[in-house]
């Protein structure tokens, strides 16, 4: 009797100091609940039961995220509506000055990205996301008080410190709530309303445009950043942290849930900090062929984000038309991102194929906003314009990437904050390409996006490459364990994809 009481006691120490460290958060879940192998099993061959249960998660999760990222892309817009209007004169600031409150943003999103990556993964994604919402909202409403650049400049640096954890969060939450064929689209739902907000902000400014008690940059900075502490309060309130945690969901759908995430053999959360994990993300091809591709994108988006109004303001001259002109492109870029994220969950294996073809949109664009007159074709322009941003779906499609191709929480977590490293960088680089004596054709400008873009086409190819010989190499594996009669558990170990042989690259 006493040595069954030490064994128990033993294996319960192991539990608590070792082999639960191993482990995912969903399987120790459906340990503490006794769900089965054959329990899980007999859920998932439900399609009604998967169906509903999707159906949930879709109502629970991408009003609040979908909500989040078209006020992130209207907030960090802000400076680019106000500088359409009187924000330049009203601060003394130069062009070049200018250039460098767009770049400021993401130094600061560089440098908080990984601690708030890092802090989310060791406590509650949900409340640190919703706290940062909170505090750049409070960091709009500061702004409208600035009086010059250095003022403007601090503000921009926080705003950008507050708003670094959201999108790495959020394709962190999809990838553990959903199953890899359905992440593509999930993701692409919320990041499209980049697009819904290009649109939103376009009439929202439109509207305060009309103000005549305030300055209009003023009047535009406080009534978003009350927006957003208001919907910040909302996500706090509603969005789940984890699937384990979440109150909405019953034990049989959060197993439901877990027994899914097995199919991508990604694992769901795992609270532990593996070093072995972040050293192997230092040494995947694959992360930093993301990490270029990434890079070479974010340079493309930091020159269109900071001098796209400027462009159009050179064709009209106006800023209300401006603005009322810039409304068309959130519209073009919600169907660059819905349908090529919607091909890419549709069809298997299609995912770099659809990075490289929404690539050639933006090529094209460049091209008529460069070589066009921007005197007698304006049409024309602007359609190249409205073009351009099809890149933002490349986009999408490698930010799902790190979460969704790679093993191993840590891993995960690492490789997507080295691609946002990239993010950042790409931003920072970008606004200094449009050189101010330029203007409104920028054409050193329109090179660089040439160049990004084409060099990104390349990288999609070789990534599509790199991945097919490794799912090569593992099916022949297979095979020949399958042949020695190897067997292989179905446990959510927290295993990287190197370790995992039954885990199969995305294409």
């Amino acid at each position: 009797m006493e040595d069954k009481k030490d064994i128990h006691t033993t294996a319960e120490k192991d539990v608590q100091t070792g082999t639960i460290t191993d482990l995912d958060e969903g399987e120790l879940f459906l340990r503490q609940h006794n769900f089965t192998n054959n329990d899980l099993q007999s859920i998932l061959n439900d399609p009604s039961l998967t169906k509903a249960v999707v159906r949930k998660v879709d109502l629970v999760l991408l009003p609040l995220l979908a909500g989040t990222y078209m006020l992130q892309y209207i907030d960090k817009s802000a400076l680019a509506y106000s500088a359409v209007f009187d924000l330049l004169p009203s601060t003394n600031m130069s062009s070049e000055q200018y250039s460098w409150l767009a770049s400021i943003f993401y130094f600061a999103y560089l440098s908080a990205e990984y601690p708030w990556t890092y802090l989310a993964q060791k406590t509650k994604m949900a409340k640190v996301v919703s706290g940062n919402i909170i505090a750049w909202g409070v960091m709009l409403m500061i702004t409208a008080a600035c009086t010059s650049f250095t003022g403007m400049a601090i503000c921009r640096f926080f705003l950008g410190a507050f708003e670094a954890p959201i999108t790495n969060c959020f394709m962190m939450i999809v990838a553990m709530w959903y199953t890899r064929s359905e992440q593509p689209f999930r993701a692409g739902i919320f990041y499209s309303c980049n697009g819904l907000g290009a649109m939103m902000g376009g009439l929202l400014t439109f509207g305060i445009g009309q103000i005549k008690t305030i300055a209009v940059w003023r009047a535009i900075y406080l009534i978003l950043g009350g927006i957003t502490i208001i919907w910040g309060v909302v996500v706090l309130l509603f969005l789940p942290d984890d699937i384990v945690s979440a109150k909405r969901f019953t034990l049989q759908e959060k197993a439901h849930l877990i027994a899914r995430g097995r199919l991508s053999h990604t694992g769901i959360l795992n609270h532990q900090v593996k070093w072995y994990q972040i050293r192997e993300a230092l040494v995947d091809p694959q992360v930093w062929i993301l990490f270029f591709f990434m890079l070479l994108n974010e340079t493309i988006n930091g020159g269109i984000a900071s001098f796209s109004k400027l462009i159009i303001k050179g064709l009209t001259g106006d800023p209300l038309s401006t603005v009322a002109l810039g409304i068309p492109f959130g519209a073009f870029q919600l169907f660059w991102v819905l349908s090529g994220t919607f091909i890419a969950s549709r069809i298997p294996n299609t995912r770099t194929i659809v990075m490289f073809v929404y690539l050639l949109p933006t090529i094209a664009g460049v091209c008529m906003m460069w070589k066009l007159s921007h005197d007698t074709q304006k049409i024309a322009v602007l359609f190249g314009y409205y073009i351009v941003g099809a890149y933002v779906c490349s986009l999408v499609l490698a930010l799902q990437m790190p979460a969704t191709n790679l093993g191993g929480y840590t891993k995960r977590v690492t490789s997507v904050a080295l691609v946002f490293l990239a993010y950042c960088a790409g931003n920072i680089i970008g606004p200094h390409a449009f050189l101010a004596e330029e203007a409104p054709i920028y054409q050193t400008g329109c090179r660089v996006i040439l160049a990004c873009s084409s060099a990104q086409a390349v990288l999609a190819v070789g990534l599509r490459v790199l991945l097919m010989r490794r799912n090569k190499s593992r099916d022949e594996a297979v095979a020949a364990a399958a042949a020695n009669g190897a067997a292989e558990g179905e446990d959510l170990t927290d295993l990287t994809d190197f370790e995992n042989p039954r885990f199969r690259y995305v294409l």
